[in-house]
């Protein structure tokens, strides 16, 4: 037997209207079009469908069946058509997310709060893309969009700058170098670094400063919250490198002192990985609008 929607929709059009008439003007079809699906879809059965000289015309068990299938799989396709339609128009769609900066938690959160109030259809999901080769996730389609500091040419991927920021030398207001004007290489000989959970080659501190320099610390303590590590800081555990947006808090906090690395300072530049033909859709065109505006209120913060 072969049932098409047409035939669950004419179904369910006649028992909520209660007659072939209503029905046809329901469906927008003519009565003798409704009376001729009807018999095709008994033909096909073998079954009749409704009760026949009724009145109003009721369904018979077998149409009952029909009917019943016809409440279950009607809502689903209708569901199923919206959300194609929402997919063309831009409205919905999926966004996973690969962040291979660790501090960028902190920043994030604040931007896919406000994401998800302007578009609520869109799937929201989030990966540390430490663990996983997160730009080569994003060409395989199992991410759509990654945050990085290390662009790389490849194909079918766009880096949309995001913000600048400078890495900043954090140590407590009683440790040695803080009397220190600005921090550079060997200055982290024999200290304890206190760091992220995270490959040392997507450290900051050790891919733009130390290993060009080939300073070692003399220990390496990783701690995986923002919050403990300032904590071991202002203790004076260790010394850390973070982003000056992270520790704008810090800069008035008379157990701590924060100071530029190197006399002129790092500056590096947060991108937004996407592949191209994504870039410029609405949500996601949106996402990275909204992460600049919340770098900028981070930057100010940092600067008042």
């Amino acid at each position: 037997m072969h049932i098409e929607f047409r035939h669950l929709r004419t179904i369910q059009a006649i028992y909520e209207t209660g007659g072939l008439a209503r029905a046809a003007d329901k469906l927008n079809i003519t009565q003798s079009a409704l009376s001729h699906q009807i018999k095709g879809i008994e033909d096909q059965a073998g079954v009749e469908l409704f009760v026949r000289r009724s009145k109003p015309l009721k369904l018979s068990a077998a149409g009952i069946k029909l009917l019943r299938a016809a409440e279950r799989i009607l809502p689903e396709v209708a569901a199923l058509e919206a959300e194609f339609e929402g997919l063309q128009s831009g409205r919905s769609g999926r966004l996973h997310i690969a962040i291979e900066c660790h501090a960028c938690f902190e920043w994030l959160f604040p931007v896919l709060e406000q994401f998800r109030k302007a578009w609520p259809e869109v799937d929201v999901d989030i990966r540390p893309g430490l663990a996983f080769g997160a730009l080569p996730a994003l060409q395989k389609e199992q991410v759509d969009l990654v945050v990085s500091s290390d662009p790389e040419t490849l194909d079918g991927v766009d880096f949309t700058p995001l913000f600048d920021y400078e890495p900043v030398f954090v140590a407590s207001a009683q440790h040695p170098l803080a009397q220190k004007d600005y921090i550079e290489a060997e200055d982290f000989r024999g200290q304890t670094l206190i760091t992220y959970p995270v490959d040392r080659a997507r450290l900051d501190i050790f891919s733009q400063l130390l290993t060009p320099a080939k300073v070692e610390p003399d220990s390496i303590r990783p701690v995986e919250l923002t919050a403990v590590i300032l904590l071991l800081v202002a203790s004076n555990r260790g010394v850390s490198v973070l982003p000056d947006w992270v520790v704008r808090e810090v800069r008035y906090n008379s157990d701590y002192v924060t100071r530029p690395l190197t006399k002129t300072g790092l500056t590096r530049r947060l991108y937004a990985a996407t592949r191209d033909d994504e870039t410029a859709k609405p949500f996601m065109a949106h996402l990275i609008r909204l992460a600049k505006v919340e770098a900028v209120k981070l930057q100010r913060g940092a600067e008042a």
